[in-house]
């Protein structure tokens, strides 16, 4: 198939209604604790990183699969109003996803989620779409629909010279076919750990744990480290991107608009630290505000400094920088 001039982000994963309660404190099991604010929005990883990727300037299209309800035909209809393409959504007999999330006064959270339709994501679905996979520059993909169809969306996408990028999150066993398919991978310190067997707790043992996913096929990982930062592993090469210094109230979407924020960065063209610094400034704007996709920035509220501007139109269609 002949691609367009545009670099198109797709992303490929779930999407949820969140129903969120802010509280004092996390309950232990079997506590019930009083809650404050409730909030009720449209979330998901997939979404999530979808609409950040939008909102943040890139050219976004969103295959997830939701219910013949009300919860799904608000999502749908909500990305369609963000100017995310909705045209390969899929529907399924099963309710749609729900998340269930409770945050402290520390910013930190719990989080139970229904999966409803998004395990109805099948492999026969993604063939069916393997022409948009292939027709896109970047694939984004997460785990909150099943690791079989994510590791063939991956396939399809790699041996067609996409850029395919791995949240892998929730965290969860892998095929270890899918590391090759993969450019870059972005895990948290816990999945890090999970994945990798290496106990992420500073510098060095990100390093190590991304040194086991290059070994693992991944030549480049983004590992995010929470108020510490990122690191980046480059193909040997490793670099740290510190975090920004700010008053946390709702980490709920931090990580999915990092994800969303690296996209569009690479899509411009921009280099892998670049893309992380964009990432860490939008990220840092998300966590100071209540909700999932309510919490994420749009690139006019990210920092001037941190902002990201494509590099000369002359810059080959995915040719988009490698080097840290």
């Amino acid at each position: 198939m002949t691609k367009t001039n545009k670099r198109k982000i797709l992303v490929i994963g779930s999407s949820n209604t969140d129903m969120t309660v802010k509280c004092g404190k996390l309950p232990a099991p079997g506590e019930t604790v009083l809650g404050g604010e409730f909030i009720m929005g449209a979330g998901g990883k997939g979404a999530n990183q979808a609409v950040a990727a939008k909102r943040l300037g890139g050219d976004v299209d969103f295959i997830c699969k939701v219910g013949k309800d009300m919860f799904g035909e608000k999502s749908v209809a909500k990305y369609s109003e963000e100017g995310i393409s909705t045209e390969h959504v899929l529907y399924s007999d099963h309710p749609s996803g729900v998340a269930l999330i409770t945050v402290d006064d520390n910013a930190e959270n719990c989080i139970v989620v229904a999966s409803g339709a998004n395990g109805d994501m099948t492999t026969d679905d993604i063939e069916r779409l393997a022409p948009v996979i292939r027709d896109s520059d970047i694939l984004l993909l997460q785990l909150e629909i099943p690791v079989e169809s994510v590791a063939l969306a991956a396939k399809i996408g790699s041996e067609a010279g996409v850029k395919v990028i791995l949240n892998p999150a929730p965290a969860c066993s892998l095929p270890e076919e899918i590391y090759k398919n993969l450019y870059l991978i972005i895990p948290n310190q816990g999945e890090t750990t999970m994945l990798t067997g290496i106990e992420v707790k500073d510098d060095k043992t990100a390093i190590l744990g991304a040194k086991s996913f290059w070994e693992k096929g991944v030549k480049r990982t983004i590992i995010t480290m929470g108020s510490k930062g990122s690191m980046l592993y480059n193909d040997g090469k490793d670099m740290f991107i510190p975090a920004k210094k700010v008053k946390a109230i709702d980490t709920t979407a931090a990580g999915d608009t990092f994800c969303g924020a690296v996209c569009v960065a690479l899509a411009e063209g921009k280099s892998l630290k670049e893309a992380a610094e964009f990432a860490t400034a939008a990220s840092s704007i998300t966590v100071q505000r209540m909700g999932a996709q309510d919490s994420i920035p749009t690139r006019k509220e990210v920092p001037a400094k941190t902002e990201i501007r494509p590099r000369a139109a002359t810059l080959a269609r995915g040719e988009m920088a490698d080097a840290l």
